[in-house]
């Protein structure tokens, strides 16, 4: 593994040399923290070389976003900065959620810089019900604190069984996920760019082959969110897990990775 940092976005290559060979680029969620893939990076660098990253504004990255408004945009464009920074002329692009949107815009504003992508739990307009969930955070945010919302995020991410079964692996994760968490101004700015995500009139201009992958039991993302993406999309496929919830890559890996593997591989 090599580690690198652009711009102040932290990153890791995983894997053989990246010259001439296909490339996938991980890119996670609201949390921003390339550890969230650590289901996947055994057996998709046993196949690939890998690239992650911290989002800008968490984990390792700088702790801080560019001045004036934030957008799904400029996610995009911190993974053209990874890209060049590695002379990489495209990746293919695995996405959770905010991941996800962030390459539907590279898909849109770079399309030579994308090979397939795969889109988690991801979606292409605002939608009620993820505006009721991110409001319910935004509040525990502001008038509880950062432990309030760190001790709540189990609940949107995954099923109430893997919860209860996970329930002391979850607090030891809790202590480490509040210390290490962005500053409050900098998720806020996060979650008003997901909510101001709006690509619906402009999927049918991304020709890309495209893996939608869902969960039935989502309880952030509506899998109709999933189901609109891919039969808006030219060239899409369509992954639906059962089980799993927001999270399923870290509570089904197995399921999730098997999908992946298949569509990467182009079967």
């Amino acid at each position: 593994m090599t580690t690198g940092t652009v711009d102040g976005i932290c990153y890791e290559v995983h894997g053989w040399p990246v010259a001439g060979r296909e490339v996938v680029l991980l890119s996670s969620g609201l949390g921003g923290s390339a550890a969230f893939w650590a289901p996947q990076m055994k057996a998709l660098t046993e196949r690939w070389p890998v690239v992650t990253y911290d989002h800008r504004g968490t984990g390792r990255s700088v702790r801080a976003l560019p001045p004036g408004p934030y957008s799904v945009d400029d996610m995009a464009q911190d993974m053209v900065k990874v890209m060049d920074a590695l002379g990489l002329t495209k990746a293919h692009v695995v996405g959770h959620a905010a991941g996800g949107n962030a390459g539907l815009a590279l898909a849109l504003n770079h399309p030579d810089r994308l090979g397939k992508l795969v889109v988690v739990n991801g979606w292409s307009r605002p939608d009620p019900h993820i505006q009721r969930c991110f409001d319910t955070r935004i509040h525990l945010l502001n008038d509880t604190g950062i432990k309030a919302y760190v001790h709540a995020q189990p609940i949107f991410l995954y099923p109430a069984d893997w919860i209860s079964r996970n329930h002391a692996r979850l607090m030891a994760e809790e202590a480490h996920h509040v210390a290490g968490f962005p500053p409050r101004e900098v998720m806020l700015a996060r979650i008003n760019a997901l909510l101001a995500f709006d690509i619906d009139a402009r999927l049918e201009e991304i020709p890309h082959r495209v893996l939608v992958s869902a969960s039935a039991d989502d309880m952030l993302v509506p899998m109709s969110c999933s189901q609109r993406l891919a039969a808006r999309l030219p060239n899409a496929d369509f992954q639906q897990v059962a089980w799993g919830g927001h999270g399923f890559t870290v509570t089904d890996p197995e399921t999730f990775n098997e999908g992946l593997i298949k569509f990467l591989e182009g079967a």
